[in-house]
Protein backbone atom coordinates (compact mmCIF):
# COMPACT_ATOMS: atom_id res chain seq x y z
CA UNK A 1 0.00 0.00 0.00
CA UNK A 2 1.17 3.54 -0.62
CA UNK A 3 -0.49 5.26 2.39
CA UNK A 4 2.77 6.40 3.51
CA UNK A 5 3.76 8.94 0.22
CA UNK A 6 3.27 12.46 1.14
CA UNK A 7 1.44 13.97 -1.40
CA UNK A 8 -1.02 11.60 -2.21
CA UNK A 9 -3.43 13.96 -4.52
CA UNK A 10 -0.89 13.60 -7.40
CA UNK A 11 -1.10 9.58 -7.19
CA UNK A 12 -3.98 8.46 -8.69
CA UNK A 13 -3.76 4.59 -8.12
CA UNK A 14 -3.86 5.46 -3.89
CA UNK A 15 -6.42 8.77 -4.57
CA UNK A 16 -8.93 6.15 -6.61
CA UNK A 17 -8.05 3.52 -3.93
CA UNK A 18 -9.14 5.90 -1.14
CA UNK A 19 -11.85 7.20 -2.89
CA UNK A 20 -13.73 3.78 -3.24
CA UNK A 21 -12.60 2.91 0.53
CA UNK A 22 -14.00 6.31 1.46
CA UNK A 23 -17.06 5.32 -0.57
CA UNK A 24 -17.33 1.99 1.27
CA UNK A 25 -16.63 4.16 5.19
CA UNK A 26 -19.95 5.87 4.43
CA UNK A 27 -22.08 2.84 3.31
CA UNK A 28 -21.19 0.41 5.81
CA UNK A 29 -23.08 3.23 8.37
CA UNK A 30 -26.26 3.36 6.55
CA UNK A 31 -29.22 1.32 7.92
CA UNK A 32 -29.98 -0.44 5.06
CA UNK A 33 -33.53 -0.96 3.71
CA UNK A 34 -35.41 -1.87 0.29
CA UNK A 35 -35.05 1.77 -1.01
CA UNK A 36 -31.86 2.41 -0.20
CA UNK A 37 -30.27 -0.87 -0.90
CA UNK A 38 -29.73 -1.04 -4.50
CA UNK A 39 -28.58 2.51 -4.32
CA UNK A 40 -25.42 1.59 -1.96
CA UNK A 41 -24.74 -1.70 -4.11
CA UNK A 42 -24.34 0.61 -7.42
CA UNK A 43 -22.72 3.04 -5.75
CA UNK A 44 -20.20 0.83 -4.14
CA UNK A 45 -19.99 -1.05 -8.10
CA UNK A 46 -19.25 2.52 -9.29
CA UNK A 47 -17.06 3.90 -7.18
CA UNK A 48 -14.43 1.32 -6.61
CA UNK A 49 -14.78 0.38 -9.93
CA UNK A 50 -12.81 3.33 -10.80
CA UNK A 51 -9.40 2.74 -9.43
CA UNK A 52 -10.04 -0.72 -11.15
CA UNK A 53 -9.88 0.77 -14.20
CA UNK A 54 -7.39 2.74 -13.14
CA UNK A 55 -5.07 -0.36 -12.68
CA UNK A 56 -5.99 -1.64 -15.50
CA UNK A 57 -5.07 1.46 -17.53
CA UNK A 58 -1.97 1.64 -15.83
CA UNK A 59 -1.03 -1.83 -17.01
CA UNK A 60 -2.87 -1.48 -20.68
CA UNK A 61 -1.22 -3.10 -23.27
CA UNK A 62 -1.31 -0.22 -25.93
CA UNK A 63 -2.26 3.09 -26.32
CA UNK A 64 -5.55 2.71 -27.61
CA UNK A 65 -6.25 0.29 -24.45
CA UNK A 66 -4.79 2.48 -22.09
CA UNK A 67 -7.42 5.35 -23.66
CA UNK A 68 -10.21 3.16 -22.68
CA UNK A 69 -9.39 2.25 -19.84
CA UNK A 70 -9.46 6.06 -18.92
CA UNK A 71 -12.87 6.48 -20.84
CA UNK A 72 -13.82 4.13 -18.60
CA UNK A 73 -12.51 5.50 -15.20
CA UNK A 74 -14.20 8.83 -16.74
CA UNK A 75 -17.37 7.02 -17.00
CA UNK A 76 -17.62 5.88 -13.62
CA UNK A 77 -17.29 8.77 -12.09
CA UNK A 78 -19.81 10.23 -13.60
CA UNK A 79 -22.03 7.58 -12.76
CA UNK A 80 -20.77 7.58 -9.44
CA UNK A 81 -21.93 11.36 -8.88
CA UNK A 82 -25.26 10.12 -10.11
CA UNK A 83 -25.47 7.42 -7.12
CA UNK A 84 -24.34 10.11 -4.82
CA UNK A 85 -26.95 12.29 -5.85
CA UNK A 86 -29.29 9.46 -5.01
CA UNK A 87 -27.71 8.87 -2.07
CA UNK A 88 -27.97 12.65 -0.66
CA UNK A 89 -31.61 12.58 -1.29
CA UNK A 90 -32.56 9.41 0.74
CA UNK A 91 -29.91 10.52 3.55
CA UNK A 92 -30.24 14.26 4.04
CA UNK A 93 -28.64 13.99 7.29
CA UNK A 94 -25.65 12.69 5.48
CA UNK A 95 -25.26 15.33 3.06
CA UNK A 96 -21.93 16.89 4.28
CA UNK A 97 -20.19 13.67 3.63
CA UNK A 98 -21.89 13.01 0.51
CA UNK A 99 -21.21 16.18 -0.98
CA UNK A 100 -17.29 15.99 -0.28
CA UNK A 101 -17.44 12.28 -2.11
CA UNK A 102 -19.75 14.47 -5.02
CA UNK A 103 -16.64 16.89 -5.17
CA UNK A 104 -14.28 14.07 -5.24
CA UNK A 105 -16.17 12.23 -8.00
CA UNK A 106 -16.32 15.52 -10.02
CA UNK A 107 -12.19 15.86 -9.84
CA UNK A 108 -11.93 12.32 -10.65
CA UNK A 109 -13.91 12.98 -13.60
CA UNK A 110 -12.05 16.19 -14.81
CA UNK A 111 -8.85 14.12 -14.28
CA UNK A 112 -9.50 11.21 -16.33
CA UNK A 113 -11.01 13.86 -18.93
CA UNK A 114 -7.88 15.66 -19.00
CA UNK A 115 -5.92 12.17 -19.63
CA UNK A 116 -7.92 11.14 -22.16
CA UNK A 117 -8.02 14.43 -24.19
CA UNK A 118 -3.96 14.33 -24.17
CA UNK A 119 -3.77 10.48 -25.21
CA UNK A 120 -6.29 11.71 -28.43
CA UNK A 121 -3.79 14.56 -28.92
CA UNK A 122 -1.02 12.35 -28.80
CA UNK A 123 -2.46 10.20 -32.51
CA UNK A 124 0.40 8.20 -33.85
Amino acid sequence: MKSDLKNNSFDLEERTAKFGENVIELCLKINKNTLINPIINQLIRSSTSIGANYMEADGACSRKDFRNKIYICKKESQETKHWLRMLNKCLPTEEIKIKKLWREAQELSMIFGKIASSVDKKKI
